[in-house]
Order: C-alpha cells, then structure tokens, then sequence
C-alpha cells in the first residue's frame, strides 16, 4: 500500500485524466481493498462526483474511512478533495453509464413489466446505455491503429476465455471471412499457452478479457510481450491486466449488473474492428465495406 505522498499540494492532480494516469501506475502496489476502491472510482466518475461519501462506500462495498484512506494514500488531504476533481469533470463530461441507465428507465417506466418480461426489459435497458456509451468511449484514432495492426498482421491470434469467449469465436469468424490468417487460442485440449509461444513480432494478439481476468488469456499476454507481440486489448479499465501493455486499446466499463454482465457493447465493437479492417482491404469500394459470408463465398466459387 502507497504511503501518503509529501510535498505541496500542486503535485497531486487536479483533472481526471491525471487521477486515473496516476492510480494506474499505483494499482500493482495497492492492498487488494484499495484495487477494489480504485477500479469502481475509475469505472463511475459520475457516481463519485454526485453521491456522498456513504453512497459510494456503499456502492463500492466499502467502509466510508478507507475511501478517506485511499483519498489520502494519492496525496489529497481527504476524500472531498479528491472527489471536487471529480466534480469538475462532471462539468464537461458526457452522462456516464449509470445516468444513461436511469434516463432510460425513467422513459420506459410507464410500461414497466415483471416476471421474465421484466429481466428482459432490464437486460434492454442495460445494453442500451451500454452501446451508446461505447460511442463515448472509442476514438477514430484506436480504430483505425487497430485495422492497420491487422491488415499488417502475419497471423492474427484470439484469446478470450470464460465468458469472453463468444466474443473472441464472433472476431474470428469476420476476420476469416476477410481472408485474416486468424489462430484461436482456446482452451481445448489445453495447449493455448503452447500454440501462444508461437507468436513472432509480426503477428498480432487479440486479448479479451473482463473482471475477474482470466488466468489463461492473461498469461498469454505475457508470452506476447516476451515475443514482441503487438497486443490489441478489449478489456474494462484501464487497471485491467491487459490494458499495460497494450499496443492498441478498448475499454468498456461494466456496471454491476444483479444477475448478468452483457456482451452487446464488446459484440458491437469487434463487429466495428472487423468493418474497419474490411474498409482498409477494399479500398476501391465506393460503398460500405462488406464482409462476405460462408455462403457466398461458397456461391462465389463455384
């Protein structure tokens, strides 16, 4: 755990994006409690901005005195103070996932439905605000970057895992169809962290993975570093395992859904990575890029 930093307070930041640049090169050394703490101010802004102190501990699933702890560990003098740079972010800011939830339900709760109707309307709800938050979050620059990187690629290798794993099956079936040499490194038969040590620094990793990260996808980053792999990373945050490293990438913060975590967002955008690399392989087509399916390639061949 970080001891409180000395010196004038000019050296503590006064912006978010220096609040998050700086917990991030802390993150490895904080207690597992302050990991916890950190991850939930960098993944609701909005949240630590607008709630008390209590609210937030309670959201955080933490004692009020340890964000106070944690505050202070950065070098503020408390928790108010680290939380008005949070504040002066709201002032410009889109409205984050939380606020987007809550104006969505307040317009859809006329027809407010229970039973499994009800999980469904919620489930909506939920990947609404996720999908149009993804729209706040991803740049024309790191999409861009990302279709080179795979354009360029010798061999494109996947690895997601756990839930993440229909995610890294829908990326490499586009990508195939886009003529990519695409490796999955699934867990099957137990030889993904062999066939990862097959990377070269010509090839690129795909590394997919939300909390709690898993072990295999995470060593398999590792190995690519140690090979000179470029990493593409679609993660949750920018304290996640995958996000060091990464030549290229992706977050998309997760709320604490109550009975499931949704894959629209990351579905949608390796869709959008797979359009993007599409747009650069047919660079005399006057229309959208297109990415042809297994029937029609079939039809085309014959």
């Amino acid at each position: 755990m970080p001891t409180k930093r000395s010196g004038p307070a000019a050296t503590i930041p006064k912006n978010y994006e220096g609040i998050v640049n700086l917990i991030t090169r802390e993150y490895p050394n904080l207690s597992t409690g302050f990991q916890q703490i950190a991850r939930f101010l960098t993944q609701n802004p909005n949240v630590v901005a607008l709630e008390s102190i209590n609210a937030v501990a309670a959201k955080c699933r933490t004692h009020p005195s340890s964000l106070v702890r944690f505050a202070q560990s950065l070098g503020y003098s408390g928790f108010k103070q680290l939380q008005s740079v949070f504040q002066t972010r709201l002032a410009t800011a889109a409205p984050g996932f939380r606020e987007r939830i809550s104006a969505l339900e307040s317009e859809l709760s006329r027809n407010k439905d229970h039973g499994s109707l009800g999980y469904l309307r919620d489930l909506v709800v939920r990947d609404m605000a996720a999908l149009q938050d993804l729209l706040e979050v991803v740049s024309e620059k790191t999409l861009a970057d990302t279709a080179k990187l795979l354009v360029q690629a010798e061999t494109i290798y996947i690895a997601g895992q756990l839930r993440s794993e229909p995610i890294a099956s829908l990326l490499r079936y586009l990508l195939t169809m886009l003529r990519r040499r695409v490796v999955l490194l699934d867990p099957a038969g137990g030889l993904a962290q062999e066939m990862a040590t097959t990377m070269t620094d010509r090839d690129v990793l795909i590394a997919i993975a939300f909390r709690h990260y898993a072990k295999e996808v995470v060593v398999i980053s590792e190995v690519a570093v140690a090979n000179g792999t470029y990493i593409i990373a679609i993660t949750d945050s920018q304290l996640s395992p995958l996000a060091k490293d990464a030549r290229t990438l992706f977050t998309i913060p997760e709320d604490e859904y109550l009975f499931s975590r949704s894959l629209a967002a990351p579905m949608c955008l390796v869709q959008c990575i797979a359009m993007a690399t599409a747009a650069l392989l047919q660079p005399g087509r006057d229309s959208t890029p297109r990415i042809p399916t297994v029937t029609e390639m079939a039809r085309n061949r014959t």
